[in-house]
């Protein structure tokens, strides 16, 4: 015999055992402008599925996905 379940047990908003959540994962495409925490403002020059690479001025960089310390402007 099989039971079904719910979408599963609610969680207290002080409970230490909530759900993760999941982050949100960024769109990057050419030309963005973009800063990020450690160099600054810079523009998307090039996006593959890994990684894009970002024109900060004096330096070019290849950031990996999930992109950390990457925003849009």
């Amino acid at each position: 015999m099989t039971t079904s379940r719910g979408p599963g047990p609610k969680h207290l908003p002080s409970s230490p055992f909530k759900p993760k959540v999941e982050p949100v994962v960024e769109v990057f495409e050419v030309d963005d402008r973009v800063t990020h925490d450690l160099h600054g403002l810079g523009r998307v020059v090039a996006v593959d599925n890994h990684a894009v690479t970002v024109d900060f001025g004096a330096q070019v960089l290849r950031v990996a996905h999930p992109y950390p310390k990457l925003h849009h402007l």
